[in-house]
């Protein structure tokens, strides 16, 4: 029998309003905050993700790791133990703001060194508000090794969220590689590149089958599939009632892919994105891309009751390989027929066209805030009308002598040894490089269409945006052509330490009059963002939170060839802030508590 996932209770269930001091005190409770309490150890450990034994990053044992579950206002404390051989880590938590706490956003050389082999660090940090969230490494590519997980935040007491279901499930997507990270970080830094290639597999909560003609087929004595680990690698099976409704979180944690979600027979009703309220929506599929998170709503009333339906997980922007990687499938079982007597007895269904941007398009476009809530823990703020600063982000990918790099405005980012945070915290001036990078490319001629000339001036830099406090930025990303020529590739891009409007999306080089196009009444917040081929993608958000916060493509290789900048916020209250030293003893930093502490 494969792997069964029953659904979470909703907690949107109506209870009548009795005014009364048992009433009042019982709310009160439900209200109050909790403080979390996780002790969690990663190594590697032996795994069989997609049929195929290999090594993965487990935390607790487990992977994926564990799924926090957590409510608005709880504080989450997590002593982490580093019991790999010879490597460090971290682990950030994406799309939590980390407010008061940027030195537990994971990040290494940004916002902490790494935690070496042997060491144990506390993360400390507050859910400020209800959402699908996801943890993962931001240390090397340890994300595509496996280490990564659900982070679920509900909303507190006496919110509820602006719709009804009856009850939930998780859905954590990923890709797969049967070479190990390790030989991947060479061949991207080597000459020539190696790239990565298309993965083996696509992952549902950890569990993909490679080489397998029907990935859901659950006759073992058919040979379809060979499960040499039943329990790690069988499909999941989605396990509903008739006519109910039932909340699916789906979050991407790929390193690479590019992802379109479907099931069989069933429309979805989009109504979250990153952990903020849309419009409500019917879609028959929805395109996620790494780093995205969404909730739909799933009413089990649209066909026969009797019978199962495909869930299959496609690849999209990116020409299919050879072979191409399959798609990721589960099943959606309803309620009492068991799962093995029937199986789906149609194929599972056609994602669209790997390079249909059209069709991605009109899905982005489609997405609104929610408007009109009157509560206070959920009411939708628009944007400034006016940015303060415009900075635009000129996506290149640049030879640096014989190094094939990504850049941005010719800048290919590199790490510094001394964190960001600490070395602005603490005045070490010397630890990066103090001048700016530019706030737009410097060639306005630049033609986005063709490949970067030859003799191209792109650079390795450490340089940081600093920027003021209680400000409205502007960010456009401007994408443009590779190296090889009629080649503009998908980014998604992250925004950490943040929340941010999505004003609009353009096709070809932005100008000043596309401001008009500008969504202003109701652009959706979301902490990711794609920016399409030859095209252009505009977001505002406000300085309002200090720290050192990274910006970058959410795809692993990219960022580890140099797609990202950094933003310094509010510098002059970095350097009166109280920060967890403990993050921030390494490099310059460690050198200067070291002398200070000589006997």
């Amino acid at each position: 029998m494969g792997f069964l996932l029953e659904p979470r209770s909703s907690r949107t269930s109506v209870v009548p309003i009795i005014f009364s001091c048992f009433w009042l005190i019982f709310l009160v409770q439900l209200s109050v905050a909790r403080v979390i309490q996780l002790k969690w150890e990663v190594e590697y450990k032996h795994w069989s993700p997609d049929c195929i034994e290999s090594v993965v990053m487990a935390t607790n044992g487990t992977f994926p790791g564990p799924t926090i579950e957590a409510t608005a206002g709880d504080t989450i404390n997590i002593t982490l133990t580093n019991l790999l051989f010879t490597e460090g880590l971290v682990i950030h938590w994406h799309g939590i703001t980390q407010k008061g706490t940027p030195w537990a956003d994971g990040t290494a050389s940004i916002s902490q060194c790494a935690i070496n082999s042997g060491e144990t660090f506390v993360y400390s940090f507050t859910v400020e508000k209800a959402g699908t969230f996801f943890y993962h490494g931001h240390y090397g590519m340890q994300r595509s090794a496996g280490l990564y997980g659900s982070l679920i935040v509900h909303e507190a007491e006496p919110h509820r969220q602006p719709f009804r279901y009856d009850g939930e499930f998780n859905l954590l997507l990923s890709d797969w590689w049967h070479q190990n990270v390790h030989r991947q970080e060479v061949d991207l830094s080597g000459v020539p590149l190696v790239f990565i290639g298309e993965p083996q597999a696509i992952l549902i909560n950890g569990k993909g089958q490679y080489n397998c003609s029907i990935a859901a087929h659950f006759d073992e004595s058919a040979n379809v599939c060979n499960f040499t680990k039943k329990e790690q690698c069988k499909p999941e099976i989605l396990r509903v009632k008739p006519n109910k409704i039932y909340r699916i979180r789906i979050a991407s944690t790929t390193a690479l892919a590019s992802l379109n979600f479907m099931i069989q027979g069933h429309k979805l009703e989009v109504v979250e994105a990153d952990g903020n309220y849309v419009k409500p929506f019917l879609v028959d599929d929805l395109d996620i891309y790494s780093g995205e998170s969404y909730s739909v709503l799933l009413h089990t009333n649209q066909g026969p009751p009797s019978g199962n339906y495909w869930i299959s997980v496609g690849v999209r922007g990116r020409k299919p390989g050879n072979p191409p990687t399959p798609p990721a499938l589960a099943i959606l079982n309803y309620y009492p027929m068991t799962p093995v007597s029937k199986h789906p007895n149609s194929a599972p269904p056609v994602h669209p066209v790997w390079n249909n941007y059209t069709h991605s398009k009109l899905f982005s476009n489609r997405i609104k805030a929610l408007t009109g809530l009157k509560s206070q823990n959920l009411e939708y703020k628009p944007p400034p009308l006016k940015q303060d600063r415009r900075i635009v982000l000129l996506n290149t990918q640049n030879y640096i002598k014989e190094n094939i790099k990504w850049a941005i405005n010719n800048m290919s980012l590199t790490l510094p040894s001394t964190p960001y945070l600490g070395a602005i915290r603490y005045g070490l001036d010397n630890a990066f490089t103090q001048e700016s990078p530019p706030d737009h490319y410097n060639s306005p001629n630049y033609n986005i269409e063709n490949p970067p000339p030859n003799g191209t001036n792109a650079i390795y830099s450490n340089a940081v945006y600093k920027l003021l406090s209680n400000k409205v930025i502007d960010v456009i990303l401007q994408n443009a052509n590779a190296l090889t020529e009629g080649q503009s590739e998908i980014h998604p891009w992250h925004l950490h330490g943040h929340d941010f409007w999505v004003l609009g999306y353009g096709e070809g080089k932005f100008s000043d009059a596309n401001e008009t196009l500008f969504n202003t009444v109701d652009p959706p917040l979301r902490n990711t963002v794609v920016v399409y081929p030859y095209g252009w993608t505009a977001l505002r958000f406000e300085t309002d939170n200090p720290g050192v916060w990274a910006f970058h493509c959410h795809i692993e290789p990219h960022l580890h060839m140099g797609m990202g900048v950094i933003f310094a916020e509010g510098v002059e209250e970095i350097k009166k802030m109280t920060v967890n030293k403990e993050a921030l003893v390494c490099g310059l930093t460690g050198k200067m508590f070291m002398n200070s502490h000589k006997d």
